[in-house]
């Protein structure tokens, strides 16, 4: 019983360490007291069930939000909860450990756990990494040394640390295993180049909104979404900003696509000579009747357009469906009749002193997307998005804002978040902003993106997480060879 309650309280701290709520550092008590409920378990079925437990409160009162799409996007939650019960089985399985070898497991097989979620199925994904709760601290400065991923190796480092300690169960051991990659975390500090100053780089979105937020739309939505951003952008002076950020949604479909559309090819064209400024839009492209584009369009300052960025991680069951003929029994899905052709890599616009890359929504919450981009040489990061499916008052758009303020500590880099129905706002490469439009507002948001600095890991990518995970790795070896899989008693020497 006590295993339960435990886990009920560690999801419980590790929802709130999140948005709308917060501290994020509420993540690491709440993963500790989850870490301390799986110490007590006596089997490894016991542990199965508690890390089930953990997983399906963690993952559905941080992303309850889904069933406003559909009720059946809720599945994500239990699927999601199959890799925190994988770990609750294979920690509960290491209760006879000492707490050294107990340790590297928890931390290691976290790692593992992490490494694995973040890639599959379907692409799989980072929402609710722990590293992620931590945006709203001045802690995420670590992120520009080992990234998002390496402060949720070192949240769980020190959450194991505490449950150790709350079972009175402590080795003078542990604190070199803590006290290693941190040292190596502060050492590395001095190394990262100091600010580079582009002078200043106005920018504008603009978040035209949809004719009905957040409610079902008429055919010809998509047009009017796309006349409802043109008329904002006219409202912009000339010669103000440098560049001006369409988000995803605002143009697209059958009349709405500048790159099919000359009319509206040549009306976003003259705005961007008239103001003197370049403007990325975002839209899809319908290819056939099976498959689309998810692109943002670039059009330089003399209007001509010299560039697109495809999309390159599609949502599942949002922008196409996995093995789609074993699901035609569910109606709900013939809301996504075609599939989204992914892209083939970054693509970086040349702006002179400013190199501007940019991602589409669901790719904004993964690292990998952003670091291509900063890797191909972008300075300047825009991510385009569209929350419009999820209400005015789910805790959506203040959890994404949260995922790509880390892109931005992470890479050194402004990030320019636009969403068509908010919350947008500019980012700067500490991960700061001042603040965002409301959602369904219909208004241009103003903001400056010149300043960057170099960061180590633009350089050494997700390194500290899967050293990390090699330690699971060597931990899952260790125990089922000189054990054996039918042994769940005994530890080795």
């Amino acid at each position: 019983m006590k295993s339960v309650l435990y886990a009920i309280a560690g999801a419980a701290l590790s929802v709130l360490a999140f948005p709308p709520f917060g501290p994020g550092l509420l993540i690491i008590p709440g993963i500790a007291v989850f870490l301390v409920a799986v110490r007590t378990c006596r089997t490894r079925l016991q542990g199965l069930w508690i890390g089930s437990l953990y997983g399906l409160i963690f993952f559905g009162g941080l992303m309850w939000w889904l069933g406003l799409l559909d009720p059946l996007a809720l599945i994500l939650v239990p699927v999601q909860a199959v890799f925190l019960a994988v770990y609750g089985w294979w920690l509960a399985g290491r209760r006879a450990a000492d707490p050294l070898r107990w340790y590297l497991s928890a931390v290691g097989g976290w790692a593992l756990i992490e490494v694995i979620r973040y890639r599959f199925p379907v692409g799989g994904q980072e929402w609710g990494a722990a590293g992620y709760a931590l945006s709203d601290s001045l802690v995420r400065f670590w992120a520009s040394v080992v990234g998002t991923s390496g402060l949720t190796v070192i949240v769980v480092l020190l959450a194991a640390m505490a449950a150790l300690g709350l079972t009175r169960e402590w080795d003078t051991r542990v604190l070199w295993a803590v006290a290693v990659p941190v040292l190596v975390v502060v050492a590395s500090v001095p190394s990262i180049v100091t600010q580079q100053d582009a002078g200043p780089f106005p920018v504008a979105i603009v978040q035209g909104s949809t004719p009905c937020p957040f409610e079902d739309c008429p055919p010809d939505e998509r047009l009017r979404t796309y006349e409802q951003h043109l008329a904002l952008t006219e409202t912009i002076e000339a010669g103000t900003v440098e560049l001006v950020v369409w988000p995803e949604s605002s143009t697209g479909s059958t009349n709405a696509d500048p790159m099919l559309n000359d009319e509206v090819r040549e009306a976003i064209g003259e705005q961007a000579r008239r103001i003197g400024a370049a403007i990325l839009v975002g839209g899809d492209r319908i290819v056939s009747d099976e498959e689309f584009i998810n692109a943002n369009v670039f059009f330089d300052a003399n209007g001509e357009i010299v560039g697109e960025y495809s999309k390159q991680h599609a949502v599942p069951f949002g922008e196409y469906i996995p093995a789609r003929p074993w699901f035609e029994w569910i109606p709900a899905l013939d809301q996504v009749p075609r599939d989204m052709i992914p892209g083939e890599g970054p693509v970086v616009f040349d702006m002179g002193v400013i190199q501007l890359g940019s991602v589409i929504s669901w790719e904004g919450g993964f690292s990998r997307y952003a670091l291509q981009h900063r890797r191909a040489g972008a300075n300047l990061l825009a991510v385009t998005t569209n929350k419009a499916s999820y209400g005015p008052d789910a805790p959506t758009s203040d959890q994404f804002i949260g995922m790509t303020r880390m892109r931005a500590v992470e890479l050194g880099i402004p990030v320019v978040h636009a969403a068509v129905t908010g919350k947008s706002t500019v980012i700067d490469y500490q991960g700061s902003f001042d603040s965002t439009t409301e959602t369904g507002e219909s208004v241009i948001f103003y903001g400056d993106a010149g300043l960057s600095t170099s960061t180590i890991y633009s350089t050494i990518g997700d390194s500290l997480m899967w050293m990390a995970a090699l330690v699971g790795v060597y931990t899952v070896w260790r125990y089922w060879t000189l054990v054996g899989s039918d042994d769940d008693t005994h530890e080795e020497d």
